[in-house]
C-alpha cells in the first residue's frame, strides 16, 4: 500500500510584517492621533483590548485597514500595569497596593508601543515611515525590529 505524505511547509508561509518600536511617554490615544497626522493613516481604537488568557494583562490596540494597498496597520501598547489591593492584616492599619507589570513582547521591555504593518515594505518605504515617525517631537526614538529574531512572535497575532 502506498503512503502519501503531505508537506504543508510551503502552503502556510509566515505572514511577513514590518514592526516598528517606539519609545515615548504619550497616552495611546494621543500617539494614535499624531501617527494619523504625520503618516496620513486613520488608526482607530478597537472596541475590545488585546488580552491573553494566560495572563491578566490587556493591551490597548488601534487598527486601520488600508483597502487601497491591502495593508493592515496596528498600534499596540507593550506595557500593561495592573494594581491589586491586599487587605490589611492584624499588624497593619492600611491596605497595600501591589503593581505588577506585564509586557506584550518581554524581550523588549523598554519599548512603549509597537506599530505592526502587515506587509513587508521596501527599505525606502520603511525609512520614509520611520523618518515621519521621528518628526513627532514627543517620540524619543523609533526603530525597526527584525521579526525573525522575536521570541514571542505569537503575541503579535491580533485577529
Amino acid at each position: 500500500m502506498a503512503v502519501h505524505k503531505l508537506n504543508f511547509d510551503e502552503a502556510f508561509d509566515e505572514v511577513e510584517f514590518t514592526l516598528i518600536a517606539m519609545h515615548c511617554s504619550l497616552e495611546d490615544y494621543r500617539l494614535a492621533y499624531l501617527l494619523n497626522k504625520y503618516l496620513g493613516i486613520a488608526l482607530k481604537r478597537k472596541p475590545i483590548d488585546l488580552d491573553y488568557k494566560k495572563s491578566q494583562a490587556s493591551y490597548s490596540i488601534y487598527e486601520w485597514e488600508d483597502h487601497k494597498h491591502l495593508t493592515n496597520w496596528n498600534l499596540v501598547s507593550n506595557i500593561c500595569k495592573t494594581q491589586t489591593i491586599q487587605k490589611a492584616d492584624n499588624n497593619s492599619l492600611f491596605n497595600t497596593q501591589k503593581t505588577k507589570t506585564y509586557y506584550l513582547l518581554p524581550e523588549h521591555k523598554t519599548v512603549n508601543y509597537f506599530l505592526k504593518i502587515d506587509s513587508e515594505f521596501s527599505f525606502n518605504k520603511e525609512k520614509y515611515i520611520l523618518d515621519n515617525i521621528l518628526k513627532i517631537q514627543q517620540i524619543v526614538t523609533a526603530y525597526s525590529i527584525d521579526s525573525n529574531k522575536l521570541q514571542s512572535k505569537e503575541n503579535l497575532i491580533f485577529s
